[in-house]
């Protein structure tokens, strides 16, 4: 009964100090939620540079103002692995890998705006592409799409592709949970293909401020959309002006080029000016424009 009882009290206390090293490895954090353990980790191959960004944009009377974005970033991820999608047509196999790439070879570019549609400033960039036969994708806010649909079907309409840009723009996203993570990103792109209108596709995900953890990943391809990031960064939402908008995607600018620019989250008035002489210039260069490849 002495060595029965022994074993019984070596086992629990045995127990108790592995559930408690557990707790420690899990670390706490104060006012957000871990995500899950099932959850994929990142791993040393898919090493994500940061371009760091600092100020806050002014506030505006934007259905969603941004908020201050310390870090921007387009992570560069070396892992080819494709996932089962539960909507994409045929079966088709989405890579959860962020593209940097696009669909055409050759002398192209592929043009992407950010956080809108909105009613003011997305028709005036749709006026200048139809002008110079471009062709754009557009990473939408979910409510904002929600808001205005007629812009969404006037995108569509003229040809261009939609991007899922979450629903509320949070560039912490992956320090919560997997369900807030999920609301964020397949809400977000109910809410685009309802404002689009029946047979609209959403091919793409763009991750508010680059935050493409590889579960946050899985999450987007899974469902059908393919993570995309950006080569050339225009800096367009610090609003420092249409010549420098233009000098920041020059600088990155080459063939084959992902270039990121905004359409909603405020006054983009320097990104309409900016958009139109570097549209004179890629023209003069002789570029063509693409999509982002899926």
């Amino acid at each position: 009964m002495a060595l029965s009882s022994a074993k019984k009290t070596t086992a629990t206390t045995l127990g108790v100090t592995l559930a408690g090293a557990a707790l420690a490895a899990c670390g706490g954090q104060q006012g957000t939620q871990a995500a899950p353990v099932s959850s994929p980790s990142p791993t040393p191959s898919a090493t994500i540079p940061h371009q760091t960004r600092t100020g806050t944009p002014p506030a505006t009377s934007s259905p969603r103002a941004p908020s201050a974005r310390p870090t921007r970033s387009s992570p560069s991820a070396t892992s080819s692995a494709t996932v089962p999608s539960d909507d994409a047509p045929g079966g088709h196999r989405v890579s959860r890998e962020i593209q940097h790439g696009l669909e055409d070879g050759g002398k192209a570019v592929a043009l992407t705006f950010d956080d809108g549609p909105d009613p003011h400033w997305t028709p005036q960039i749709l006026a200048l592409l139809a002008r110079h036969h471009a062709k754009a994708t557009f990473c939408e806010i979910g409510p904002n799409a929600q808001a205005h649909p007629a812009v969404v079907r006037q995108i569509t309409a003229a040809g261009h592709r939609l991007c899922d840009h979450s629903v509320h723009h949070d560039e912490h996203q992956s320090s919560k949970s997997a369900d807030y993570n999920r609301h964020e990103i397949l809400d977000a792109r109910q809410q685009i293909a309802d404002a689009a209108g029946p047979g609209a596709e959403v091919p793409y995900y763009r991750a508010p401020g680059g935050d493409f953890k590889p579960w946050i990943r899985e999450i987007a391809a899974g469902h059908g959309m393919r993570p995309l990031g950006w080569t050339s960064d225009s800096d367009d939402w610090k609003r420092p002006g249409a010549a420098a908008i233009v000098h920041h995607v020059n600088a990155n600018l080459a063939p084959g080029a992902i270039v990121l620019m905004h359409d909603g989250g405020g006054d983009r008035s320097q990104t309409v000016q900016a958009l139109s002489q570097l549209l004179d210039q890629l023209d003069a260069q002789h570029y063509t424009y693409s999509f982002p490849g899926r």
